[in-house]
């Protein structure tokens, strides 16, 4: 799961320059049984070069319930997994600072009753010259476990055009290899002329000089 989320944000930010190198990118929603998952949560800043503050809550809802729970709470460098259902099962996978743009956790050993509702929850304080702005921004996922998992569209579509871009930068760099070549050919090509042409043009003026001074003898 991890990998392919990874190749679907990694497609995103090359394809699109969204915010300045920031692309908000929805998380996988189908876990399989007894493995990892990565709960996927980007919320990217309007404005890259402003620096913020943020901290990030994980919430889950068991499906009949009507409450959301609190499970999960980082605030850098502290990562706090609050429930016991989840005790050493969450990971916290997202920036690795204060300015949080990814919130993802990571989810360790899968289980029945893991499926639900997530919501993540950023708080951020944009630190603008004028004054703090404070912003909150939720996102839910609607997580589904499964004996095997399905791989989403997103994530082939996003394989392929992946080796796609792969196979068209290769054949860039193979055309941009031959450019170089033929213009520094070229050039080579162009200083022999030159000096094939000044080496000619110094003959022809040793040649004009011996004529002259044959001319001169036989005149004497």
């Amino acid at each position: 799961m991890v990998p392919r989320l990874s190749l679907v944000v990694v497609f995103s930010l090359l394809v699109c320059g969204c915010h300045g190198g920031c692309a908000e990118v929805e998380s996988l929603t189908e876990a399989e049984l007894g493995r990892g998952f990565l709960l996927g949560c980007i919320s990217c800043k309007s404005r890259e070069e402003v620096s913020a503050r943020s901290t990030v809550d994980w919430h889950f809802r068991a499906p009949g319930q009507d409450r959301f729970v609190h499970i999960f709470h980082y605030d850098h460098p502290t990562a706090d997994v609050l429930h016991p259902d989840f005790g050493g099962r969450l990971e916290w996978r997202g920036t690795p600072g204060r300015d949080v743009q990814v919130g993802a956790v990571f989810l360790h050993n899968v289980t029945k009753d893991d499926s639900g509702t997530y919501r993540c929850t950023f708080q951020r304080t944009l630190l603008l010259p004028q004054g703090h702005q404070h912003v909150r921004v939720e996102k839910e996922v609607e997580l589904s476990v499964v004996a095997v998992a399905n791989r989403e569209l997103t994530a082939v579509v996003s394989e392929i055009m992946m080796y796609v871009l792969i196979v068209f930068l290769q054949l860039w760099l193979v055309g941009v290899l031959v450019y170089c070549y033929r213009k520094t050919w070229d050039e080579h090509e162009a200083r022999e002329a030159r000096k094939a042409l000044r080496a000619q043009a110094a003959l022809m003026e040793v040649k004009d000089s011996c004529d002259g001074v044959q001319l001169e003898e036989q005149q004497c």
